[in-house]
Protein backbone atom coordinates (compact mmCIF):
# COMPACT_ATOMS: atom_id res chain seq x y z
CA UNK A 1 0.00 0.00 0.00
CA UNK A 2 1.24 3.60 -0.93
CA UNK A 3 1.42 6.10 1.97
CA UNK A 4 0.67 9.94 0.75
CA UNK A 5 -0.49 13.30 3.27
CA UNK A 6 -3.24 13.58 0.53
CA UNK A 7 -5.56 11.85 -1.44
CA UNK A 8 -7.58 14.13 -4.09
CA UNK A 9 -10.41 11.90 -6.07
CA UNK A 10 -10.96 13.94 -9.46
CA UNK A 11 -8.63 15.96 -11.54
CA UNK A 12 -10.81 18.98 -12.65
CA UNK A 13 -10.18 22.48 -11.72
CA UNK A 14 -10.81 21.57 -8.09
CA UNK A 15 -8.84 18.74 -7.64
CA UNK A 16 -5.83 20.06 -9.75
CA UNK A 17 -6.24 23.83 -7.61
CA UNK A 18 -5.70 21.94 -4.59
CA UNK A 19 -2.96 19.63 -5.44
CA UNK A 20 -1.01 22.92 -7.18
CA UNK A 21 -1.06 24.10 -3.82
CA UNK A 22 -0.48 21.36 -1.82
CA UNK A 23 2.46 20.58 -3.58
CA UNK A 24 3.80 23.73 -3.58
CA UNK A 25 3.87 23.43 0.32
CA UNK A 26 5.53 20.19 -0.61
CA UNK A 27 3.16 18.20 0.99
CA UNK A 28 3.17 14.34 -0.78
CA UNK A 29 -0.12 14.68 -2.71
CA UNK A 30 -1.37 11.94 -5.06
CA UNK A 31 -4.66 12.58 -7.47
CA UNK A 32 -6.94 9.90 -8.60
CA UNK A 33 -9.40 10.37 -11.54
CA UNK A 34 -11.07 7.17 -13.60
CA UNK A 35 -10.28 9.21 -17.11
CA UNK A 36 -7.32 10.08 -18.95
CA UNK A 37 -6.49 13.23 -19.68
CA UNK A 38 -6.64 15.50 -21.68
CA UNK A 39 -10.50 14.33 -21.80
CA UNK A 40 -13.90 16.20 -22.65
CA UNK A 41 -15.95 18.11 -20.05
CA UNK A 42 -19.59 19.48 -20.91
CA UNK A 43 -19.03 22.99 -20.46
CA UNK A 44 -19.66 26.33 -21.94
CA UNK A 45 -16.14 27.27 -21.42
CA UNK A 46 -14.81 30.81 -20.14
CA UNK A 47 -13.40 32.19 -17.07
CA UNK A 48 -13.28 35.64 -15.00
CA UNK A 49 -9.75 37.88 -14.19
CA UNK A 50 -11.01 36.35 -10.62
CA UNK A 51 -9.97 33.05 -11.43
CA UNK A 52 -6.79 34.03 -13.57
CA UNK A 53 -5.28 35.72 -10.80
CA UNK A 54 -5.80 33.30 -8.25
CA UNK A 55 -4.00 30.78 -10.02
CA UNK A 56 -1.26 32.92 -10.63
CA UNK A 57 -2.14 32.05 -14.57
CA UNK A 58 0.56 32.68 -16.78
CA UNK A 59 -1.30 33.97 -20.09
CA UNK A 60 1.07 34.41 -22.22
CA UNK A 61 2.42 30.82 -21.70
CA UNK A 62 -1.30 29.43 -21.31
CA UNK A 63 -1.99 30.93 -24.88
CA UNK A 64 0.87 29.13 -26.55
CA UNK A 65 -1.14 26.05 -28.85
CA UNK A 66 -4.27 26.33 -26.78
CA UNK A 67 -7.59 28.73 -27.31
CA UNK A 68 -7.81 31.81 -25.05
CA UNK A 69 -10.88 34.63 -26.28
CA UNK A 70 -10.85 37.84 -24.17
CA UNK A 71 -14.01 38.41 -24.15
CA UNK A 72 -15.33 42.46 -24.27
CA UNK A 73 -19.04 42.29 -23.70
CA UNK A 74 -22.24 39.63 -23.60
CA UNK A 75 -25.89 39.74 -25.72
CA UNK A 76 -28.31 39.41 -23.73
CA UNK A 77 -32.18 38.45 -24.11
CA UNK A 78 -34.99 35.81 -24.02
CA UNK A 79 -35.12 32.98 -26.36
CA UNK A 80 -37.28 34.02 -29.45
CA UNK A 81 -36.92 38.10 -28.85
CA UNK A 82 -34.17 40.43 -29.56
CA UNK A 83 -30.95 41.21 -27.35
CA UNK A 84 -29.43 44.16 -25.83
CA UNK A 85 -25.48 44.39 -26.06
CA UNK A 86 -23.30 45.18 -22.90
CA UNK A 87 -19.87 46.66 -23.59
CA UNK A 88 -16.71 46.85 -21.43
CA UNK A 89 -13.41 48.06 -22.50
CA UNK A 90 -11.70 46.12 -21.31
CA UNK A 91 -11.90 42.18 -21.04
CA UNK A 92 -13.87 40.30 -18.08
CA UNK A 93 -13.88 37.22 -19.21
CA UNK A 94 -11.61 34.17 -21.00
CA UNK A 95 -13.17 31.96 -23.62
CA UNK A 96 -11.36 28.36 -22.96
CA UNK A 97 -11.92 24.79 -24.00
CA UNK A 98 -11.94 22.67 -20.92
CA UNK A 99 -10.15 19.67 -22.53
CA UNK A 100 -6.80 21.82 -22.64
CA UNK A 101 -7.97 23.84 -19.63
CA UNK A 102 -8.20 21.07 -17.22
CA UNK A 103 -5.18 19.03 -18.56
CA UNK A 104 -2.88 22.48 -18.19
CA UNK A 105 -3.73 22.72 -14.54
CA UNK A 106 -3.10 19.34 -14.04
CA UNK A 107 0.20 19.21 -15.51
CA UNK A 108 1.23 22.55 -13.86
CA UNK A 109 -0.04 20.81 -10.74
CA UNK A 110 3.20 18.62 -11.25
CA UNK A 111 2.02 16.09 -8.50
CA UNK A 112 1.60 11.81 -8.62
CA UNK A 113 -1.12 11.01 -10.61
CA UNK A 114 -3.24 7.59 -11.44
CA UNK A 115 -5.42 8.18 -14.08
CA UNK A 116 -7.48 6.15 -15.50
CA UNK A 117 -8.38 4.51 -12.13
CA UNK A 118 -11.86 4.12 -10.72
CA UNK A 119 -12.58 4.27 -7.49
CA UNK A 120 -14.06 1.54 -6.85
CA UNK A 121 -13.43 1.05 -2.87
CA UNK A 122 -13.07 3.67 0.10
CA UNK A 123 -12.34 2.61 3.40
CA UNK A 124 -11.67 4.23 6.47
CA UNK A 125 -8.59 2.27 8.49
CA UNK A 126 -7.96 4.10 11.61
CA UNK A 127 -6.76 7.56 10.89
CA UNK A 128 -6.51 6.95 7.29
CA UNK A 129 -8.66 7.23 4.16
CA UNK A 130 -8.07 4.04 1.55
CA UNK A 131 -8.71 4.11 -2.01
CA UNK A 132 -9.06 0.56 -3.73
CA UNK A 133 -6.93 -0.60 -0.81
CA UNK A 134 -3.61 1.02 -2.29
CA UNK A 135 -3.52 4.10 -1.46
CA UNK A 136 -3.63 5.47 2.41
CA UNK A 137 -3.77 9.26 3.41
CA UNK A 138 -5.39 10.92 6.78
CA UNK A 139 -6.98 13.40 3.98
CA UNK A 140 -9.42 12.65 1.75
CA UNK A 141 -10.26 15.45 -1.16
CA UNK A 142 -13.31 14.46 -2.90
CA UNK A 143 -13.43 16.42 -6.44
CA UNK A 144 -14.80 14.17 -8.48
CA UNK A 145 -17.44 16.13 -9.85
CA UNK A 146 -21.34 15.56 -9.25
CA UNK A 147 -20.96 12.22 -9.71
CA UNK A 148 -17.91 12.33 -7.48
CA UNK A 149 -17.72 8.80 -5.31
CA UNK A 150 -16.52 10.50 -2.35
CA UNK A 151 -19.72 12.44 -2.20
CA UNK A 152 -21.13 9.33 -2.96
CA UNK A 153 -19.67 7.42 -0.43
CA UNK A 154 -20.75 10.43 2.05
CA UNK A 155 -24.70 9.89 1.05
CA UNK A 156 -24.30 13.33 -0.16
CA UNK A 157 -26.86 14.15 -3.14
CA UNK A 158 -29.16 11.58 -0.45
CA UNK A 159 -28.32 14.92 2.13
CA UNK A 160 -29.28 17.74 -0.18
CA UNK A 161 -32.44 19.50 -0.88
CA UNK A 162 -30.26 22.13 -3.40
CA UNK A 163 -31.76 22.82 -6.55
CA UNK A 164 -29.77 20.93 -9.80
CA UNK A 165 -29.34 22.14 -13.52
CA UNK A 166 -29.29 19.62 -16.11
CA UNK A 167 -27.88 21.23 -19.62
CA UNK A 168 -27.22 19.88 -23.44
CA UNK A 169 -24.16 21.15 -25.00
CA UNK A 170 -22.12 20.88 -27.95
CA UNK A 171 -18.64 22.51 -29.14
CA UNK A 172 -17.51 21.58 -32.72
CA UNK A 173 -15.20 23.67 -34.95
CA UNK A 174 -16.34 25.64 -37.47
CA UNK A 175 -15.42 24.68 -40.88
CA UNK A 176 -16.49 28.22 -42.45
CA UNK A 177 -17.66 31.40 -41.32
CA UNK A 178 -21.25 30.88 -41.34
CA UNK A 179 -21.63 32.21 -37.74
CA UNK A 180 -19.59 35.99 -38.42
CA UNK A 181 -22.59 36.97 -35.86
CA UNK A 182 -21.50 34.81 -33.26
CA UNK A 183 -18.36 37.61 -32.38
CA UNK A 184 -15.86 35.60 -29.85
CA UNK A 185 -15.77 39.18 -27.97
CA UNK A 186 -19.26 39.21 -27.00
CA UNK A 187 -21.09 35.66 -26.61
CA UNK A 188 -24.71 35.62 -26.21
CA UNK A 189 -26.93 34.59 -23.41
CA UNK A 190 -30.60 33.68 -23.94
CA UNK A 191 -33.10 33.27 -21.15
CA UNK A 192 -35.93 31.44 -21.40
CA UNK A 193 -39.51 32.76 -20.75
CA UNK A 194 -39.68 31.35 -17.63
CA UNK A 195 -36.43 32.43 -15.90
CA UNK A 196 -35.84 28.63 -15.01
CA UNK A 197 -32.58 28.40 -17.31
CA UNK A 198 -30.74 29.60 -20.12
CA UNK A 199 -28.84 29.01 -23.52
CA UNK A 200 -25.54 30.13 -24.89
CA UNK A 201 -23.53 30.96 -28.04
CA UNK A 202 -19.81 31.37 -26.76
CA UNK A 203 -17.25 31.35 -30.12
CA UNK A 204 -13.89 30.53 -28.81
CA UNK A 205 -11.69 31.21 -31.82
CA UNK A 206 -12.37 28.45 -34.79
CA UNK A 207 -14.53 26.66 -32.23
CA UNK A 208 -18.67 27.58 -31.27
CA UNK A 209 -19.76 26.49 -28.39
CA UNK A 210 -23.94 26.14 -27.90
CA UNK A 211 -25.85 24.89 -25.03
CA UNK A 212 -29.33 25.11 -22.74
CA UNK A 213 -29.19 24.57 -18.88
CA UNK A 214 -32.67 24.65 -16.82
CA UNK A 215 -33.17 23.84 -13.23
CA UNK A 216 -36.13 22.12 -14.07
CA UNK A 217 -36.07 18.72 -16.13
CA UNK A 218 -39.87 19.15 -17.22
CA UNK A 219 -40.37 19.43 -21.06
CA UNK A 220 -36.29 19.78 -21.28
CA UNK A 221 -36.56 18.45 -24.89
CA UNK A 222 -39.22 20.95 -26.12
CA UNK A 223 -37.10 23.79 -24.24
CA UNK A 224 -33.93 22.64 -26.32
CA UNK A 225 -36.21 22.38 -29.54
CA UNK A 226 -37.38 25.71 -29.02
CA UNK A 227 -33.84 26.96 -28.47
CA UNK A 228 -32.10 24.50 -31.84
CA UNK A 229 -35.16 26.58 -33.45
CA UNK A 230 -34.23 29.95 -32.44
CA UNK A 231 -30.53 29.27 -33.34
CA UNK A 232 -31.56 28.47 -36.51
CA UNK A 233 -33.32 30.88 -37.25
CA UNK A 234 -30.50 33.32 -36.00
CA UNK A 235 -28.60 31.46 -39.00
CA UNK A 236 -26.25 30.14 -36.01
CA UNK A 237 -24.77 26.56 -36.67
CA UNK A 238 -25.54 23.60 -33.82
CA UNK A 239 -23.47 21.37 -35.49
CA UNK A 240 -23.11 18.89 -38.39
CA UNK A 241 -25.57 16.67 -37.29
CA UNK A 242 -23.43 13.94 -36.49
CA UNK A 243 -21.24 15.18 -33.58
CA UNK A 244 -23.83 14.36 -30.42
CA UNK A 245 -24.79 16.87 -28.18
CA UNK A 246 -23.62 15.97 -24.13
CA UNK A 247 -25.60 16.12 -21.27
CA UNK A 248 -24.40 16.82 -18.03
CA UNK A 249 -26.39 17.58 -14.51
CA UNK A 250 -24.82 19.44 -10.79
CA UNK A 251 -26.25 21.15 -8.17
CA UNK A 252 -26.32 24.77 -7.17
CA UNK A 253 -25.48 26.21 -4.28
CA UNK A 254 -28.39 27.35 -2.79
CA UNK A 255 -31.34 26.79 -0.49
CA UNK A 256 -29.73 24.17 1.69
CA UNK A 257 -26.49 24.07 3.73
CA UNK A 258 -24.47 21.51 1.29
CA UNK A 259 -22.39 18.29 2.64
CA UNK A 260 -19.02 19.29 2.36
CA UNK A 261 -16.95 16.30 3.87
CA UNK A 262 -16.58 14.19 7.26
CA UNK A 263 -13.43 13.71 9.64
CA UNK A 264 -10.08 14.14 7.67
CA UNK A 265 -12.39 14.70 4.50
CA UNK A 266 -13.06 17.74 2.49
CA UNK A 267 -15.37 17.99 -0.57
CA UNK A 268 -14.58 20.58 -2.94
CA UNK A 269 -15.85 21.90 -6.62
CA UNK A 270 -19.46 20.15 -8.06
CA UNK A 271 -19.09 17.18 -5.20
CA UNK A 272 -19.95 19.57 -2.52
CA UNK A 273 -22.57 21.55 -4.86
CA UNK A 274 -21.25 24.91 -5.29
CA UNK A 275 -22.17 26.33 -8.65
CA UNK A 276 -23.27 29.96 -8.37
CA UNK A 277 -27.01 29.70 -7.57
CA UNK A 278 -27.74 32.92 -10.39
CA UNK A 279 -25.83 31.69 -13.52
CA UNK A 280 -25.05 28.23 -12.81
CA UNK A 281 -21.01 28.72 -13.30
CA UNK A 282 -19.26 26.32 -11.37
CA UNK A 283 -15.37 26.87 -12.62
CA UNK A 284 -14.41 30.08 -10.17
CA UNK A 285 -15.95 28.17 -7.31
CA UNK A 286 -14.44 25.01 -8.10
CA UNK A 287 -10.80 26.60 -8.08
CA UNK A 288 -11.71 28.61 -4.89
CA UNK A 289 -12.90 25.81 -3.16
CA UNK A 290 -9.90 23.93 -4.29
CA UNK A 291 -7.50 26.54 -2.96
CA UNK A 292 -9.06 26.77 0.58
CA UNK A 293 -8.97 23.40 1.29
CA UNK A 294 -5.47 23.41 0.54
CA UNK A 295 -5.27 26.08 2.53
CA UNK A 296 -7.25 24.70 5.63
CA UNK A 297 -5.53 21.14 4.86
CA UNK A 298 -2.09 23.15 5.90
CA UNK A 299 -2.80 25.25 8.27
CA UNK A 300 -3.84 21.76 10.35
CA UNK A 301 -0.18 20.76 10.68
CA UNK A 302 -1.25 17.36 10.92
CA UNK A 303 -4.73 17.53 13.12
CA UNK A 304 -7.68 16.46 10.93
CA UNK A 305 -10.09 16.45 13.35
CA UNK A 306 -13.61 17.49 13.04
CA UNK A 307 -12.36 20.91 13.22
CA UNK A 308 -10.38 20.75 10.00
CA UNK A 309 -14.52 20.82 8.11
CA UNK A 310 -15.72 23.30 10.76
CA UNK A 311 -13.05 25.54 9.26
CA UNK A 312 -13.52 24.87 5.93
CA UNK A 313 -17.20 25.39 5.72
CA UNK A 314 -16.75 28.77 7.95
CA UNK A 315 -14.07 29.78 5.10
CA UNK A 316 -16.49 28.93 1.82
CA UNK A 317 -19.15 30.66 4.02
CA UNK A 318 -17.21 34.28 3.92
CA UNK A 319 -16.15 33.61 0.24
CA UNK A 320 -19.50 32.25 -1.18
CA UNK A 321 -22.02 33.35 1.37
CA UNK A 322 -24.39 31.48 3.12
CA UNK A 323 -26.75 29.38 0.51
CA UNK A 324 -29.59 31.56 -0.80
CA UNK A 325 -32.96 30.81 -0.58
CA UNK A 326 -35.35 31.21 -3.54
CA UNK A 327 -35.32 34.45 -4.90
CA UNK A 328 -38.46 36.49 -5.30
CA UNK A 329 -38.35 36.56 -8.57
CA UNK A 330 -38.91 32.69 -8.60
CA UNK A 331 -42.19 33.46 -6.45
CA UNK A 332 -43.93 35.13 -8.73
CA UNK A 333 -46.19 34.23 -10.97
CA UNK A 334 -45.36 32.94 -14.06
CA UNK A 335 -47.02 35.22 -16.34
CA UNK A 336 -45.72 37.87 -13.91
CA UNK A 337 -42.38 36.86 -14.39
CA UNK A 338 -42.53 36.29 -18.48
CA UNK A 339 -43.60 40.09 -18.36
CA UNK A 340 -40.91 41.75 -16.00
CA UNK A 341 -38.40 39.21 -17.32
CA UNK A 342 -38.80 40.68 -21.06
CA UNK A 343 -39.05 44.20 -20.12
CA UNK A 344 -35.77 43.77 -17.50
CA UNK A 345 -33.77 42.02 -20.52
CA UNK A 346 -34.65 44.66 -22.42
CA UNK A 347 -32.91 47.37 -20.81
CA UNK A 348 -29.19 47.69 -21.02
CA UNK A 349 -28.90 48.53 -17.20
CA UNK A 350 -30.37 45.79 -16.08
CA UNK A 351 -28.69 43.63 -18.10
CA UNK A 352 -25.45 44.97 -17.53
CA UNK A 353 -25.42 45.93 -13.60
CA UNK A 354 -27.96 42.82 -12.40
CA UNK A 355 -27.63 40.08 -14.79
CA UNK A 356 -23.46 40.44 -15.80
CA UNK A 357 -21.65 42.43 -13.10
CA UNK A 358 -23.71 40.47 -10.65
CA UNK A 359 -25.30 36.67 -11.25
CA UNK A 360 -22.36 36.51 -13.98
CA UNK A 361 -19.10 37.91 -13.42
CA UNK A 362 -19.16 39.10 -9.81
CA UNK A 363 -17.43 41.91 -10.68
CA UNK A 364 -17.85 43.28 -7.07
CA UNK A 365 -16.09 40.12 -5.59
CA UNK A 366 -12.31 40.61 -5.59
CA UNK A 367 -10.06 37.30 -6.78
CA UNK A 368 -9.15 34.80 -3.87
CA UNK A 369 -5.69 35.58 -2.33
CA UNK A 370 -3.23 33.42 -2.92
Amino acid sequence: MEAFDVLIVGGGPAGSSCAWKLRQAGVRTVLIDKKNFPRDKPCAGWITPQVVQALQLDIEEYKQNRTWQPIFGFRCGIIGRGDTEVRYGHAVSFGIRRCEFDSYLLDRANTERRLGEPVECIERQGQSWVINGQYAAPVLVGAGGNFCPVARWLGARRQSLASAVVAQEIEFQLEDDRSANVRGQSPALYFSKDMRGYGWCFRKGEYLNVGLGRTETDAFSTHMALFRKFLHDKGIPCGDGKQPWKGHAYQLYDRAQPVLGDEGMLLVGDSAGLAYAQSGEGIRPAVESGLIAADVILRAKGNYSADLLRTYRSRLETRLGKPQQKSLLSCLPAAWLESLAAGLLGTRWFSRRIVMDRWFLHRGDAALSA
